[in-house]
């Protein structure tokens, strides 16, 4: 049915046959049938995050395959069909997984640039910037450097020059992108007189 619209499909014997080439595999929709052999889908869609690979999933389910079906919905799949379904529902499923994927295919070429970006700061930029990450005012962050708020000014100044960032904001979205701070959440920061400031 796919194969028909231009999509193209592999198919696997078995979930484990699957995940044995899933982490070369090109990047793609996941269909998984809760009911397969050696590996039922809930137990391949596990696999597949422990290992890091986040292909997007799209359930495919019997009758009486519901409880199944949204346990998987929690850990994260696309969508879940009933068996018998429409053409219809199968390649919004589809459509809405490329979707996900276009957004963590972005999500990752984000990351690895801020990362390549941030290498190139001295190590005390980087300090001053996971300070800035976690929230903290120059103050807070002289103060646990041991150096002088001064000090921490011109840190700042250099490594915005560094990453190309003109604001705050775009700090924090580069140091977020590459997993610095407690959270990769806009948060709210406090300037150096005790306001607070969105870090949007």
């Amino acid at each position: 049915m796919l194969k028909t619209i231009g999509i193209k499909v592999i198919t696997y014997a078995s979930g484990v046959e699957f995940l044995k080439t899933a982490r070369s595999a090109e990047a793609g929709c996941v269909l998984l049938d809760i009911r397969m052999p050696d590996m039922d889908g809930l137990e391949v869609q596990a696999a597949l995050a422990k290992r890091g690979i986040t292909m997007p999933v799209i359930v495919l389910t019997g009758h009486g395959d519901v409880t199944f079906a949204v346990r998987a919905m929690r850990a994260g799949a696309v969508d879940f069909l009933e068996k018998p379904f429409e053409k219809a529902a199968l390649l919004r499923a589809i459509e809405e997984g490329f979707e996900r994927l276009d957004d963590a295919l972005g999500r990752s070429a984000r990351s690895t640039e801020a990362t390549v970006m941030i290498a190139g700061l001295t190590g005390r930029e980087r300090d001053v910037l996971e300070g800035l990450a976690n929230g903290y005012p120059n103050k807070t962050i002289a103060y646990d450097l041991g150096i002088s708020a001064r000090t921490v000014e011109v840190h700042r100044a250099n490594l915005m020059t560094k990453l190309g960032a003109i604001s705050l904001s775009d700090v924090l979205r580069i140091a977020f992108a590459a997993g610095l701070g407690r959270s990769g959440d806009v948060g709210v920061l406090k300037n150096d007189d005790g306001d607070e400031q969105k870090s949007d």
